[in-house]
C-alpha cells in the first residue's frame, strides 16, 4: 500500500509509551499532525532528526497541532528514549509490527531490527494526507521548516478563522 496526498490515512490502533491502546484518530483530537515512522531509538539519524522535533515541541503545542513517532520500539524503550530526549509527543509502539507490512513501510536494509523506513505524512485532522515525506536518506526527511510550512497550509485548510489574505 502506497500511501499519498489526498488518501485516508488508516486510524492506527497501537499502544503508546506508556503501553496504552490508542487510535491515531484521538491522538490528533482534531488537529493537523506530523506523524513521523522510525528506524528506533539505536539508530543516529533517528537521534538527531527527534532532538530537531523536540526543538520546536513547543510551536507545535500553542499551534494545535500534533506530532506521533512510530517505531517497533517497545513501550518501555520508547518511554526511555522520549524522556532522554525531553519529549512531550506521543510515541506509539508497534512492536508486534501489526502495522508494518499493511503500510508498506519495512526498512528492507537492516534484517536485524525490522524497523520502519523513516517516512513522514503530514495529516489533515480527519487523517487525509497532506504530504509525504520519504526519509530512508536523511536529507528526505522533513526540516523544521518544511513542517512549520505544512502545518502553516493544513491550518489554513482546516481552521475556519485563520486569516488568508
Amino acid at each position: 500500500m502506497t500511501l499519498g496526498p489526498g488518501e485516508r490515512f488508516p486510524d492506527l490502533d497501537l499502544p503508546d509509551h506508556t503501553a496504552r491502546e490508542r487510535r491515531l484518530s484521538e491522538v490528533a483530537g482534531g488537529d493537523p499532525v506530523a506523524l513521523l515512522f522510525s528506524r528506533g531509538w539505536w539508530c543516529p539519524k533517528e537521534q538527531r532528526h527527534l532532538r530537531e522535533l523536540c526543538a520546536l515541541q513547543d510551536e507545535f503545542e500553542v499551534a494545535y497541532t500534533r506530532m506521533v513517532v512510530v517505531s517497533v520500539d517497545e513501550p518501555e524503550v520508547q518511554s526511555a528514549f522520549r524522556a532522554g530526549l525531553g519529549a512531550r509527543f506521543v510515541f506509539l509502539s508497534d512492536a508486534a509490527r501489526r502495522w508494518l507490512p499493511r503500510l508498506d513501510l519495512l526498512e528492507e536494509t537492516d534484517t536485524l531490527h525490522e524497523p520502519y523506513r523513516p517516512t513522514a505524512f503530514m495529516l489533515l485532522p480527519d487523517l487525509t494526507i497532506h504530504r509525504r515525506y520519504d526519509g530512508n536518506w536523511y536529507w528526505g526527511r522533513p526540516t523544521m521548516e518544511d513542517l512549520r510550512q505544512d502545518m502553516r497550509a493544513m491550518s489554513a485548510l482546516v481552521r475556519e478563522d485563520y486569516e488568508r489574505s
